[in-house]
């Protein structure tokens, strides 16, 4: 596959609906698309299309990451799949558009920030963009699997 196939591919899902984007994923990964977000789903296509094209991590790279994770969890799988915090890290940008208009929302170390604003909770944030209740995590297509809000 040439450079310009692999860019036209990865400029195509820009325009594919969010049904294509799933059925892409079916065809790339072999698997049903998760529910995340479109953001999401773009970005992991971008990179498999380009892993697929140009060639994975090096066998190198994955034995070093691996022994990374083995010193921090010590090899331990339960460990390994559970994360201390199901926080964003600070720093990451959460992108959500609502009735056509896309909101960009901070993720600080102690809070959030939109529109310039710090909140303290996505919920607030939520709330702000649509006038009505949300959780904050659903809403900005996070998992909420402590019934953060």
């Amino acid at each position: 596959m040439t450079d310009t196939t692999v860019l036209a591919r990865i400029a195509a899902l820009r325009r594919m609906p969010t049904a294509e984007l799933k059925a892409q994923w079916t065809l790339l990964f072999d698997a049903p698309p998760p529910p995340h977000n479109r953001r999401f789903l773009e970005s992991r296509l971008i990179y498999r299309i380009q892993e697929l094209a140009y060639g994975g991590l090096a066998p190198e790279t994955v034995k070093r990451l691996e022994r990374i994770g083995e010193d921090r969890d010590g090899g331990s799988p339960s460990l390994r799949r559970a994360r201390g915090d199901d926080r964003p890290v600070a720093g990451t940008l959460l992108i959500r558009e609502y009735q056509g208009v896309e909101h960009v929302v901070s993720v600080l170390t102690d809070g959030f920030a939109w529109q310039g604003r710090p909140y303290q909770s996505l919920s607030a944030i939520a709330r702000a963009i649509t006038g009505t209740r949300w959780n904050g995590w659903a809403f900005f297509g996070l998992r909420s699997t402590r019934g953060r809000g």
